[in-house]
């Protein structure tokens, strides 16, 4: 028989969360929830089953060494995985549907974190699961993001890159196939990943949060799924000091070079060079200032006393949810509602919408645009403006030279022209299947688009809720997540005809 790791790619992926589903079994016997552990532990043991046949009998099978090839492997995991993953939970929960477990798995794996039931209604073990799932599809995104997309020139690569969108190189495949830079950057990136959400958790269970909701809100901030059983980082006890922990392991989701040592020139100290690490700092700084003096303005002008505290509180509260959804994680500071209620703002919902659609950073668990593309138009725009005056300069390097600022901005631009026919073509498939407002259907789809599921929860002025939608409005926000997660530029690179012959 082949070794584990020569086995199909989303075989190995069965095989994995199979194993995964015993982590929620062993906790669900820890706190006699002996029901749900049962389930979890029964399917377990089923699908184990299920991927030792499928490895026998893929164990001659002769891959194809192709990074497309993998690139529809990631589009299957994405979209079949959680029909494995859905089961336990389908199980675990009385009076669902599968159809409702399964959108719930593909918010997670997706790390988007929309959720169609209240926190009350999942016992704790469940809550776990959909935490846990969401940190396997953070690790999922990271490794893919380097070991297929970035040879493949996508999912934000494309835009320092020299080679045409969707084009492998052959000298790269030579040197070394899909699959070993799949096992090697996993050996590489999963104890960092790992070590980061251990370090999290503990430094949240000192702060004074319970152990669930510490490693729960460790894994959803690690992966920017935003998911939490309590329903959201105000209902925890590690209060202020929760927020400030998280808030620090935020940075990871705007610059791949704060994880990928390769990708710094000359150690720590290019992260100050880094054009996503400073757009992502500038944006999160500028807009929570901006609250913060627009606030200020409004109580000074309707004669308000406002102390200090309360000052740097709403102050805090605007930043941390800035930050957050700027990374699409989606979490919200407890001082939040004080800081929309102090000067009456009501319509935060559209700001946070547009920090959603910029997301992160390139190869990181946030979804979004993409903070390098937001680089590469801004860069653009600036030489333009710079030939008005002299047309007949040059211009300087830049951060990539010229590809960065011609040829990336084409890429860019297109990448943005696609986003928005996106959310075009979901929110017209809504229409026709639901009954939903215009308003609505818009947080869902850009929720949807860039993993943002607590959009839902927040972006409105009241929640907007899943349940009651039609199966057919499901599917469609369950492919529009999926869409999003793996990006509209590799969907079109599946269908580029070089890849069939």
């Amino acid at each position: 028989m082949r070794r584990f790791y020569d086995l199909p790619f989303i075989v190995i992926l069965i095989g994995m969360g199979a194993v995964a589903m015993l982590i929620p079994a062993i906790h669900g016997a820890a706190v006699r929830d002996y029901e749900t552990a049962r389930a979890f532990f029964y399917w377990a043991i089923l699908f184990l089953f299920f991927f030792v046949m499928v490895a026998l009998a893929t164990s001659g099978m002769r891959i194809r060494r192709q990074g497309r090839s993998h690139l529809i492997s990631i589009t299957a995991c994405l979209a079949g995985l959680p029909l494995m993953l859905a089961v336990p939970f389908a199980e675990s929960v009385p009076d669902t549907r599968f159809l409702n477990a399964y959108v719930e798995m593909v918010s997670s794996l997706t790390t988007t974190g929309l959720t169609l039931f209240e926190p009350e209604r999942l016992p704790p073990t469940v809550h776990l699961w959909r935490a846990l799932v969401g940190w396997l599809g953070g690790l999922f995104i990271w490794v893919t993001a380097i070991a297929v997309m970035a040879p493949l020139n996508l999912g934000g690569f494309e835009v320092s890159s020299l080679r045409e969108i969707g084009e492998g190189t052959r000298q790269i495949d030579r040197v070394a196939d899909p699959a070993m830079r799949l096992r090697r950057y996993t050996a590489r990136l999963f104890p960092i990943y790992a070590g980061l959400t251990l370090a999290l958790w503990a430094a949240l269970f000192i702060a004074g949060e319970t152990p669930l909701a510490a490693i729960c809100h460790a894994m959803s901030t690690l992966s920017t799924s935003g998911i939490s059983p309590l329903g959201g980082v105000p209902e925890g006890t590690a209060g202020l000091r929760g927020e400030l922990i998280i808030f620090i392991f935020f940075v990871f989701a705007l610059s791949r070079q704060t994880f990928l040592v390769d990708d710094r020139a000359d150690t720590w100290r290019s992260l100050g060079k880094d054009p996503e690490l400073r757009l992502g700092v500038f944006i999160a700084v500028g807009v929570a200032v901006l609250l913060f003096l627009r606030h200020w303005a409004v109580g000074v002008e309707e004669g308000d006393e406002v102390s200090v505290m309360e000052g740097l509180r709403g102050l805090w509260g605007a930043l941390f949810t800035v930050t957050s959804f700027l990374t699409t994680t989606g979490f919200v500071s407890e001082g939040w509602a004080s800081t929309r209620a102090w000067s009456d703002f009501s319509s935060t919902g559209v700001l946070l919408l547009g920090l959603a659609v910029f997301g992160g950073g390139v190869a990181t668990t946030a979804g979004g645009v993409k903070l390098l593309r937001v680089y590469a138009l801004y860069r653009h725009g600036i030489r333009e403006m710079e030939k008005l005056v002299m047309p007949s300069s040059l211009g300087s390097a830049g951060y990539t030279g010229r590809q960065f600022r011609r040829q990336g901005a084409y890429a860019a631009w297109v990448f943005f022209m696609l986003f928005a026919i996106s959310i075009a073509g979901v929110m017209a498939a809504l229409s026709l299947v639901g009954s939903l407002d215009f308003e609505d259907t818009m947080i869902i789809t850009i929720a949807s688009l860039s993993t943002t599921g607590p959009l839902l929860q927040i972006a409105g002025d009241i929640p907007v809720q899943l349940a009651p939608l039609s199966d057919g409005a499901k599917a469609i926000v369950s492919a529009a997540m999926i869409l999003g997660r793996l990006e509209t530029l590799a969907i079109i690179a599946l269908l580029n005809p070089e890849f069939w012959r």
